[in-house]
């Protein structure tokens, strides 16, 4: 739906200033870079300026579109108290200084509509299809639109939730953290014919047991293949890898324990055969650096969260979990369904697909 009341589309070199904002995790922040780059390539003399979650922002490290990136309060409720909304507070007075030509509210939150409705931009936009404005923010943003998202990909949404009032180009990006931006760990500078494992996942109902991990590592080191097992720096996902590690006792496999950033793992990705894991951030960065990707889905929307514009095979019940809202499935028994022999036949497509495959 076009966005109310209409807007004049500017010049395709006008030198706009834009605000997104975006109060999500950290694959959600990833997930706008396509939004980012279309902006950039309809409108290459605009200003960007995106704020996010803070300690989300590492991920945006790869987007050179990005021309400000600000962070408000963490993720984690248990970080933020009083000097936390001090902080929050002087980043919305910077905002209001720069006197933006829009300001894309692309949260759905009260945090992210302040920041977006308060910032005095001229066109303040925003979606109302699923998460209807109050009184109270019905009088701060001057532009809104009803189109339907919750049917399509993460990433669509934030693209038409700024398209419906910024025009932009039909066809949407890739992901991007730009190879440029990567940076290979010394410790795989010379490893060769490697794929990557990212078990962890701060969600137990996701996590995929650790015996079906080790049975495919054998299966990858029989036929020749390096393995490099990636987790972040939690205790929990560290302990895992090196579980992993030690029940697959063998050289080729190489346990980053929590040492890389997403810098760090992105230059691994850009080496890498395939990327094994399920459907975390670091799926999401396998897929900006068109890392051929395997992916485990329990829970997660197929149609919302899928690995976007990449070659994958993504490993999912074809069935329902739920019915009348009450769970038919136990956790575990879902991700018991989905084998090692499924992902080792869909490692064997992957590398058997022409270089040139479609990718969606």
């Amino acid at each position: 739906m076009p966005a109310t009341p209409p807007i004049p589309a500017p010049s395709d070199d006008a030198p706009l200033r834009l605000l997104l904002v975006k109060l999500k995790h950290i694959g959600d922040a990833l997930l706008l870079t396509a939004t980012v780059s279309a902006i950039r390539t309809r409108y290459p003399n605009a200003e960007i300026w995106v704020v996010v979650r803070k300690g989300t922002e590492g991920i945006l490290a790869g987007c050179p579109a990005i021309h400000r990136l600000l962070t408000v309060a963490p993720v984690d409720s248990d970080d933020r108290g009083f000097a936390t909304f001090w902080r929050d507070l002087k980043t919305w007075r910077r905002l209001r200084r720069q006197r933006f030509d829009y300001a894309f509210e692309l949260t759905d939150g009260d945090r992210g509509r302040w920041l977006a409705g308060l910032s005095g931009a001229r066109h303040r936009c925003v979606n109302t299809s699923h998460y209807p404005l109050g009184f109270f923010w019905r009088r701060r943003f001057n532009h809104t639109s009803n189109s339907a998202w919750t049917e399509g990909h993460r990433v669509e949404k934030d693209f038409h939730a700024v398209g419906d009032f910024l025009p932009l180009e039909k066809e949407i990006p890739s992901l991007c953290f730009e190879k440029t931006q990567a940076s290979t760990p010394d410790f795989i500078r010379n490893l060769e014919n490697y794929v990557v494992f990212h078990p962890g996942t701060r969600w137990v109902k996701k996590r995929w047991p650790k015996e079906y991990w080790i049975e495919l590592g054998d299966a990858l080191l029989k036929r020749g293949h390096g393995i490099v097992i990636s987790c972040g720096p939690d205790a929990q996902e560290r302990s895992f890898a090196r579980e992993l590690v030690d029940a697959l006792d063998d050289d080729r496999v190489i346990n980053v324990d929590g040492r890389c950033n997403w810098s760090g793992l992105a230059g691994m990705l850009y080496g890498a055969r395939l990327f094994f894991g399920v459907d975390t951030a670091a799926m999401h960065l396998a897929a900006a650096c068109q890392t051929p990707i395997v992916t485990f889905f329990a829970f997660s929307v197929v149609s919302q969260w899928r690995p976007w514009k990449v070659p994958h095979e993504l490993l999912h019940l074809d069935r329902p979990l739920f019915k009348d809202g009450v769970r038919i499935m136990p956790a575990e028994e879902v991700m018991l369904k989905l084998t090692p022999i499924m992902a080792l036949a869909a490692a064997d497509r992957l590398l058997a697909a022409p270089a040139d495959k479609p990718t969606r």
